[in-house]
C-alpha cells in the first residue's frame, strides 16, 4: 500500500513538473478564463447585479465546460508512445489513472475557484447560499476531471482524439451538467438544503460510477 501511494505521488509530481515547465499552457487557460468573463461583460452590457441569476448561472457553467475540457483534454493525448510504454514498466494502470484524475482534479479546483472569484468580482454574485454552490463547484470539478481523463485516455488511442473525445464526452457531460445546474439554481435562490439533496446524491453516484469504470477498465485500455 506504502508503495503504491509512493508511486502515485510520483506520477502527480511528474504532472505538476510537466505543466510548470509548459507554463503556457496554463496561463492560455487562466487567460481564457479571463476573457470569457470579459466577452460576457462586454456582451450583455451587464454591469454588477443587472444579470439575472438563471443567466449568470448558465454563463458561469458554460465557462467552466469549456474550461475543463481545454484543460483536461491533453492529458493522453500529448503523452507519446514510448513515454507510455515507459510508464508502463513502472506502475500500475490503476495508479496512473488515478494520479491523472487526481491532478486534473486538483487543476480544476483552482481553475473554478479562481473563475468563481474574477465572475462574481466583474459580474456580481447574485448566490444566496454561498456553501452550497461551491459544493457544487467542487462536485462539478471532480467529476469534470474524473470523466473528462477517461475520455481521454479512451480517444487518446484513436487517429482523430480531439474528435472522439468530443463525441464521448458529450453523453457522459450532459447528466452531470444537468444535476449540477439545478443544485446551482437552488442556492442562487436560497432553498432549503433539503430540496437538492436528490440532485446531490445523483452527482455523487454519477462521480463514484465513473472513478470505479476508470478503475476497472482502464487496464485494458492500457494495455492495447
Amino acid at each position: 500500500m506504502a508503495e503504491s501511494v509512493r508511486q502515485m505521488s510520483a506520477l502527480m509530481r511528474k504532472e505538476f513538473l510537466l505543466e510548470w515547465r509548459q507554463r503556457y499552457a496554463l496561463n492560455g487557460m487562466l487567460l481564457y478564463i479571463v476573457g470569457a468573463v470579459f466577452v460576457c461583460y462586454l456582451s450583455f452590457n451587464a454591469r454588477r447585479g443587472q444579470l439575472t441569476p438563471i443567466v449568470w448561472n448558465t454563463l458561469f457553467w458554460i465557462i467552466l465546460l469549456f474550461t475543463a475540457i481545454n484543460a483536461i483534454a491533453k492529458s493522453f493525448v500529448q503523452e507519446r508512445a514510448g513515454r507510455q510504454l515507459y510508464y508502463y514498466t513502472l506502475a500500475s494502470p490503476q495508479q496512473i489513472i488515478l494520479s491523472k484524475i487526481l491532478y486534473n482534479t486538483a487543476l480544476m479546483l483552482m481553475l473554478v475557484f479562481l473563475g468563481f472569484g474574477v465572475y462574481a468580482f466583474v459580474l456580481g454574485n447574485p448566490v444566496n447560499d454561498v456553501p452550497l454552490y461551491m459544493l457544487t463547484l467542487v462536485l462539478g470539478a471532480i467529476g469534470f476531471a474524473s470523466s473528462l481523463t477517461l475520455v481521454s485516455g479512451i480517444a487518446s488511442k484513436a487517429e482523430n482524439p480531439a474528435t472522439l473525445m468530443a463525441v464521448l464526452s458529450f453523453p457522459i457531460i450532459l447528466p452531470l451538467l444537468l444535476m449540477l445546474l439545478k443544485v446551482s439554481k437552488n442556492a442562487l435562490d436560497g432553498l432549503d438544503r433539503s430540496v437538492s439533496w436528490n440532485e446531490i446524491g445523483t452527482v455523487l453516484a454519477i462521480d463514484a460510477i465513473v472513478l470505479t469504470l476508470s478503475w476497472l477498465l482502464f487496464p485494458f485500455l492500457w494495455r492495447s
